[in-house]
């Protein structure tokens, strides 16, 4: 037990480092949910993230230009589920599936040139000057590599953005009530793509960030769910991205458990260890769920296409 608590510290750490792919995603699906639409592709936008950036930065030698490709590839798959769920007026969870089921499909055949070659231009962790040497939280916080550090700031960003700006006060405009926000002349289409496309992006840098800093190379099937623990986490939060920020960090802190109480050889089956960071998001929904039932939480138009002319 001594020994495990002297790994606080370091579990802490990694957790905030092991959160960040997911915190990503979950923020940028916070922001498309919060126009009205589900997008449950994260998981097919997360691996096509990977792939493209390994292939961009093993060709360009930038890990900067990795994560762009990432991005617009993630902003590509956001763009063809608006236009199927907007335009099309599509069913947003078949949409969604079929996100997923394109990008397994599309990257294990991308992959395939450059399975197993390493990435040596990375995101490598940078100490911040003056806060890294503060006693207890320097190490956990500000010893990261700049992707860790920009999902930290973007999550009051995100906050910002959707609370005291007008453009995300169209977005939730679009998810609470796009009649009430037609009616006063706001573009719910044009805002609804708009949201779903930053979404795909930021679910691509997460996918990124798996290759350019957690394991460098690509491996099939190397998000391994992150995706769908991002929509669980978005769930768990209420669609607040500073609740996401936590749920993030408590997903990563649960994975680094793990891999830290095999280390220090506490006698628990590898297979229970390596289950922690899927069973820890489920027992978390259950006890959301039961304390938010009878509640509208989620935004009102969710999952709900819009006609106008329904009007």
């Amino acid at each position: 037990m001594d020994a495990l608590w002297g790994l606080l510290p370091n579990i802490l750490a990694a957790g905030v480092a092991a959160g960040t792919p997911v915190l990503l995603a979950a923020l940028g699906e916070i922001i498309t949910e919060r126009s009205g639409v589900l997008n449950i592709g994260l998981e097919g936008i997360m691996i096509m993230g990977c792939v493209s950036a390994v292939m961009v930065t093993l060709d360009l030698h930038s890990p900067l230009a990795g994560l762009a490709a990432a991005m617009a590839v993630g902003g590509i798959m956001g763009l063809l589920h608006a236009a199927f769920t907007i335009t099309l007026k599509g069913n947003q969870i078949v949409s969604g599936l079929a996100l997923v089921l394109l990008g397994s499909g599309l990257s294990t055949m991308l992959g395939k040139g450059v399975l197993g070659q390493p990435v040596f231009d990375l995101f490598y962790p940078e100490a911040l000057p003056w806060l890294a040497d503060l006693p207890y939280v320097g190490g956990i916080f500000f010893k990261h590599d700049p992707l860790t550090y920009g999902g930290i700031l973007l999550a009051p960003l995100v906050w910002f953005f959707l609370q005291h700006t007008r453009p995300g006060l169209l977005v939730r405009a679009a998810g609470e009530s796009p009649e009430t926000a037609d009616s006063l002349g706001a573009p719910v289409a044009l805002v609804r793509y708009g949201a779903v496309i930053a979404g795909g992006a930021l679910a691509g840098a997460g996918g990124a960030f798996l290759p350019l800093v957690q394991t460098p190379s690509w491996v099939e099937g190397m998000t391994s769910g992150s995706g769908w623990i991002a929509l669980a986490v978005v769930i768990f939060a209420r669609w607040d991205p500073g609740k996401a920020l936590l749920g993030a960090w408590l997903y990563g802190a649960v994975q680094a458990l793990g891999f830290r109480l095999q280390a220090v050889g506490v006698p628990i089956p590898s297979q229970f260890l390596n289950m922690l960071p899927y069973l820890a998001p489920i027992a978390v929904l259950v006890i959301t769920a039961s304390r938010s039932r009878g509640q509208a939480i989620a935004p009102r138009a969710l999952g709900l296409p819009y006609e106008r002319e329904s009007r």
